[in-house]
């Protein structure tokens, strides 16, 4: 704000905006939210954008798309990083190894565990791993 950037303060008033929302949906508790929830927060807001840029590019619309990838850029700079999908590949083929391939019926059941061994909370906010990046990963090395 000091600096006036005037495109970092929109998107930040956005999230602030986002996080009183949030603490207004939860009605009774307490006015803070925890690292957690506020990680959600801004992951929502980023799959938001993915999604927008994805439109606004099927739609010919590549100046609100570049808009929204600035915004994007900025938001994913507030949260960890996360696996490349080499990284997610390297330890879907060990539980593969160690659980055997999974039937079509089990594909869900297999991600879930699978999400669960790649999410394991580094400090305390978790998720380490994008749900999008590890079932195209898994679709990958089931069709093999």
């Amino acid at each position: 704000m000091f600096a006036r950037d005037e495109f970092r303060t929109t998107v930040l008033r956005g999230v602030i905006a986002a996080f009183t929302n949030e603490i207004l949906a939860k009605k009774g508790s307490k006015p803070i939210l925890d690292d957690e929830t506020a990680l959600t927060i801004i992951k929502r807001l980023s799959k938001q954008r993915k999604d927008s840029i994805e439109q606004f590019t099927k739609g010919n619309r590549l100046d609100l798309a570049k808009n929204e990838a600035r915004e994007l850029a900025l938001l994913e700079g507030y949260l960890p990083k996360s696996m490349s999908r080499d990284e997610i590949k390297k330890i879907a083929e060990k539980k593969i190894k160690k659980d055997g391939k999974p039937e079509k019926a089990k594909i869900g059941q297999f991600m879930g565990a699978l999400m669960k061994e790649l999410n394991l909370p580094a400090g305390k906010a978790g998720g380490q791993a994008d749900g999008a990046d590890v079932k195209a990963v898994i679709d990958e090395l089931l069709t093999k």
